[in-house]
């Protein structure tokens, strides 16, 4: 019996000391963390925080004190047993590291009152930077329950609403900020962007306006707020922001050349808008959707400037990209037949418009007319023919 108490205490003093050699063990590689992270080499300092992870996770370490200081412990129970403070800042390691994944693992299990507003804004943007719209949405709002006045991720989550087609909660969010602080520029950009995806260009053009006198005269406040006039049909005030925002974008951003050339057609700046269209042309290429557009607003404005080989050569181009246009075949073959004279040209194309035209199953008024009127071109161009 004694024998066997013998070795019961022996194995006792062998335990305690191991244990003592462990936290010491965490606590110096901590330190060399943190050196490392002082330095910005986060390479080394992943290496020291992730062997402490280990260890801790190994050995069941679950007496460590809630703040970063190891040189004292009491009583604490974790998420499991590796200690707040190594997960931290293996979690931030990672997140500064780009590695997302493995910095909202470590923190999605932890309680939520034992992360720092830096592991919140961790988490929080990790799974933004995932394309988890979702779950950013649910930790912006967690981490706004505790630090309301967050700009930064007021005006993410409100955006984040908006791209989830409920730009209503989006504008209840920022608005609650701009009962407290009105002058956030983040947050009235995110507010102006709701209200426009809300279809409420009155409210979010005041507020663009608002955000240029505040001196933000990015190129999405200006672009915006000239899309904002587009809709409220201030076509003037819309050519002005637009042409700014163009400016603004080394004349490169290529939607924003097409809007303003439309603008400048729909004002009657034919040969600017048209020189914009151009440009977006080249821009765009070979944007197939974007080239339906531009090549149909080329064909209009060389139209109303009187220039009709231009016009019939950017309709032509249009049906390289739509050629189900039933209406391009009967304005082309309308400029042939009145205004260029090309009879044989004309002849062709009120023939491809009538094929296309009779199988419409239930024709409108406007398109039974255009029939009548190309079955009696193509009779005339056949009787001349005889």
């Amino acid at each position: 019996m004694n024998r066997i108490a013998s070795m019961f205490i022996l194995a006792l003093l062998m335990v305690f000391p191991v244990k003592g050699e462990v936290l010491d063990s965490l606590q110096i590689l901590m330190q060399q963390g943190d050196s490392c992270m002082q330095q910005y080499n986060t390479f080394e300092a992943l290496k020291h925080y992730q062997r402490a992870f280990d260890i801790a996770s190994k050995q069941g370490i679950v007496r460590f004190s809630m703040d970063d200081d190891f040189s004292h412990s009491r009583p604490y129970v974790p998420e499991d047993v590796v200690p707040r403070a190594i997960r931290l800042k293996l979690a931030d390691c990672h997140y500064k590291r780009a590695n997302y994944h493995l910095c909202a693992e470590l923190l999605k299990n932890m309680s939520e009152d034992s992360l720092t507003h830096d592991a919140f804004r961790h988490i929080t943007y990790s799974y933004k930077h995932q394309g988890d719209n979702g779950a950013f949405m649910y930790w912006a709002s967690q981490l706004l329950k505790r630090y309301p006045m967050d700009g930064e991720i007021v005006a993410g989550l409100t955006l984040a609403y908006a791209r989830d087609n409920q730009p209503q909660k989006g504008i209840v969010c920022a608005g609650e900020y701009t009962l407290k602080d009105s002058t956030n520029i983040l947050v009235n950009r995110a507010l102006a962007d709701a209200w426009f995806m809300n279809r409420d260009f009155s409210a979010a053009s005041e507020l663009y306006e608002k955000l240029l006198a505040q001196g933000d005269s990015t190129f999405n406040t200006l672009y915006s707020a000239g899309m904002c006039y587009t809709r409220l049909d201030s076509l003037e005030r819309a050519y002005k922001y637009l042409q700014l925002a163009f400016l603004i974008s080394g004349m490169q951003h290529p939607g924003c050349a097409y809007r303003l050339g439309v603008v400048c057609v729909d004002t009657k700046r034919y040969e600017e808008g048209l020189g914009y269209l151009n440009l977006s042309l080249e821009l765009m290429q070979p944007d197939t959707t974007a080239m339906k557009a531009i090549t149909l607003s080329q064909g209009e404005g060389y139209y109303l400037t009187e220039r009709y080989p231009e016009a019939i050569g950017a309709w032509k181009r249009h049906l390289t990209y739509n050629p189900s246009s039933i209406a391009t075949y009967y304005n082309i073959a309308n400029a042939l037949a009145y205004l260029i004279e090309d009879d044989k040209q004309a002849y062709e194309y009120y023939r491809k418009f009538l094929e296309m035209a009779r199988q419409e199953e239930k024709p409108t008024l406007q398109l039974t007319d255009m029939i009548r009127q190309a079955e009696h071109m193509v009779a005339y161009y056949e009787k001349k023919k005889k």
